[in-house]
């Protein structure tokens, strides 16, 4: 399980952005997303910090790691 925030996130396009990018990264099972929090919880098999930043990046959003 990966879990982030993303700041940028202000409406439900740019939840609909991040949700579309992060379900075809492979081995991704389930992504849910609390557009109040700017929280993003990612699951899967395989998947890893680094590659769910990378894809959450390429919508021009700035993820940072959710630290509790």
């Amino acid at each position: 399980t990966v879990t982030l925030r993303v700041d940028a996130m202000m409406c439900e396009g740019c939840v609909g952005a991040v949700r579309r990018v992060l379900e075809k990264l492979e081995g991704v099972e389930n992504v849910v997303i609390t557009l109040e929090d700017k929280k993003v919880v990612v699951t899967g098999t395989g998947i890893t910090e680094e590659a769910v930043l990378e894809k959450v990046a390429k919508t021009g959003k700035a993820p940072i790691l959710w630290s509790e």
